[in-house]
């Protein structure tokens, strides 16, 4: 298992090298002169040639990822050209509410998927299987933009039920707990359709094996046969799902952050972009993509708790 973790981690710096440099050279692309933006309208070209001296802006882009990366390993991420101050201070405040939006959703989307999946595979055929599978179909295919306008249309606006602008304290009062209530809620919806359907293909493929005819026929009862049988072995493919799925979460956290203005990464980095504040929006993007191999590596954790075998190897 330790070493199996290791090569993972192997694999993952030259993943988050790539990602690195797609995001370097997508934020290029970005319209709008960074020298403009420090100087403000009226700096003179005397004035712009200098700045862009000074940050390197007139060297050649394979030189100016160079020395990004350099400060980067050195844990120099510079500092936001609009507020002036350190990327890493900006990051540590957005760090936090994008990581509680990512358990609130997690939290109870995931046992809702599966068990939805599994009483789905019980009752396959019937009535409770057709509804859980349109309810999946429907969460994949709705935008996630579209479900947080519904959402703060109705539940928001129209019935006051809660309030859906802005973070107010850590997820454990009961402001915060009722600010995080819609994001949470907008996410998780999206999530719970991959995971249903998921947990109920496994869920059939094991119910046919050898060992769950076994089990029924000591005289385990079906609820038993289930848990400690079938459930138990159909997770390993929807832990990987939820892994794979991380990516799609962390792009619908940037839209849900925009939309309910949750002070997150998302927010930040599409704030950074829109700015074309480089130094932010490139932090932003290191974090996500350290963040999506992160829960990759807690993914492979998992398949050893979950399958011993794999901590045989």
């Amino acid at each position: 298992m330790g070493s199996h973790l290791v090569h993972r981690l192997l694999l993952s710096v030259p993943v988050l090298f790539g990602v690195l440099l797609l995001g370097f050279l997508l934020l290029q692309l970005v319209p709008g002169d960074v020298a403009q933006v420090i100087g403000g309208p009226q700096a003179t070209p005397e004035v712009l040639e200098s700045i862009r001296r000074e940050m390197g802006l007139d060297k050649p882009l394979v030189v100016q990822f160079f020395l990004y990366i350099t400060r980067v390993l050195r844990g120099d991420l510079g500092y936001s050209m609009i507020n002036n101050t350190p990327v890493i201070s900006e990051l540590a405040d957005a760090v936090g509410p994008t990581a509680e939006l990512m358990v609130a959703c997690l939290i109870w989307s995931v046992p809702l998927g599966i068990v939805l999946g599994t009483i789905a595979a019980v009752h396959r055929g019937k009535l409770l299987d057709r509804l859980v599978i349109a309810i999946s179909v429907a969460g994949v295919s709705t935008p996630v933009f579209f479900i947080a306008l519904m959402l703060i249309m109705y539940v928001g606006y129209y019935w006051e039920l809660l309030p859906f602008l802005g973070r107010e304290g850590p997820i454990w009062t009961l402001d915060g707990l009722a600010h995080i209530a819609l994001p949470a809620l907008t996410l998780g919806l999206t999530f719970i359709g991959p995971v249903a359907r998921m947990t109920r293909t496994a869920a059939l493929e094991v119910m046919n094996a050898d060992y769950v005819r076994t089990a029924r026929a000591k005289g385990l009862n079906e609820r038993t046969v289930i848990i400690q049988h079938v459930l138990r072995n159909a997770l390993i493919p929807v832990v990987t799902l939820i892994g794979l799925q991380a990516g799609f979460l962390l792009g619908g956290a940037v839209v849900t952050e925009t939309i309910f203005s949750w002070p997150g990464v998302g927010r930040l980095a599409v704030g950074a972009i829109l700015a074309r504040d480089l130094p932010v929006a490139q932090g932003s993007i290191l974090v996500l993509a350290v963040s999506f191999i992160v829960i990759n590596l807690i993914v492979d954790l998992l398949y050893g708790v979950l399958d011993p075998r794999v901590s045989k190897r």
